[in-house]
């Protein structure tokens, strides 16, 4: 049994102008000690899947489908219930750490709140527990670190404070929403060490656009488009071999391969085009992708990918 079982999840919003479909009829599974890559263009409903796995949406959301965690479906539990479970058995590191962190709270204190909701301990055990988790997270001088305020911190401090508050209550699935997103090059190559490291024994989603950054952490990739998976597969073949259009474009874009876009903007989540959504930007689409909604289709060693080409 799969650690997580996603099953025909879909995540709508109301709107002004008609129902957004963030996240459409997705399915997902991802096993025990597996990292997973969520990749896409920005909009395309990534974030909104991770924050529907952990039921941190707005109460007018929409949430219907399965979200199966160890035998347990997420979507049936009360509001006391996923309080507890989240932090301890799955948790969340959010992205943009400038806002995401209390700018009138000391980062120390922020990751002992966590220690001591979760965790049991006393204010004196987490303050020296947090001092613990900086430490662990390869920040110099963590105790002095530990009663700074974020905007005393570097970029990459803040990244490294987000990792520590969401590994410490030791869960046993962790999502990472863009970890690397807006770091230097340097700076990202040592977030993407230490989550690979942090995160050795426990399953992960990891959310980014960030190809390269998913291809160096993750066993499996899903690519991401218009709120539904185009392609599923194993890191090697995302990046080697990849068999839906979509997902050769987001290739091409990596500055390895010379940095090519992908013609055209992501289509409206109210009102998407029919057939194939990614069709109108499509080099090679046929007829049949104006017309028809291609279904996923399971290819060689259990990679999946939603084109009409991959038959």
């Amino acid at each position: 049994m799969a650690m997580l079982d996603i099953i025909n999840l879909r995540t709508y919003f109301p709107s002004p102008d008609g129902l957004v479909k963030a996240v459409d009829e997705v399915d997902l599974q991802i096993e025990s000690n597996e990292k997973l890559g969520l990749i896409g263009e920005t909009g395309c409903g990534k974030t909104v899947l991770g924050m529907s796995i952990i039921r941190l949406l707005l109460p007018s959301t929409r949430i219907m489908g399965r979200i199966i965690y160890k035998g347990k479906n997420l979507l049936d539990l009360n509001s006391e219930e996923m309080r507890l479970l989240r932090g301890r058995e799955i948790a969340m590191i959010l992205q943009n750490p400038t806002t995401s962190l209390n700018p009138v709270l000391k980062v120390g204190d922020q990751i002992a709140e966590v220690l001591r909701l979760h965790m049991g301990l006393d204010k004196e055990q987490a303050k020296a527990k947090a001092v613990e988790m900086l430490a662990a997270t390869m920040i110099p001088e963590a105790r002095m670190r530990a009663d700074q305020y974020p905007h005393e911190l570097s970029g990459g401090m803040k990244e490294r404070v987000m990792i520590a508050m969401g590994l410490a209550g030791q869960p046993s699935f962790v999502i990472a929403d863009e970890p690397t997103k807006g770091l230097d090059a340097k700076t990202k190559a040592e977030i993407v060490k230490l989550i690979r490291d942090m995160t050795a024994n426990r399953s992960m989603l990891m959310i980014t656009h960030d190809l390269a950054a998913a291809g160096d952490i993750c066993d499996r990739i899903a690519v991401m488009y218009a709120g539904e998976l185009l392609e599923v597969a194993t890191a090697g073949a995302i990046l080697r071999d990849p068999c839906h259009p979509y997902t050769q474009g987001f290739v091409h874009c990596l500055p390895s391969q010379g940095l090519q876009p992908i013609p055209g903007s992501s289509p409206s989540l109210i009102d998407p085009p029919l057939g194939c959504r990614f069709h109108p930007r499509c080099p090679r689409a046929m007829d049949i992708c104006k017309k028809e909604h291609p279904p996923m289709i399971k290819m060689n060693k259990g990679n999946f990918a939603r084109c009409f080409l991959c038959t």
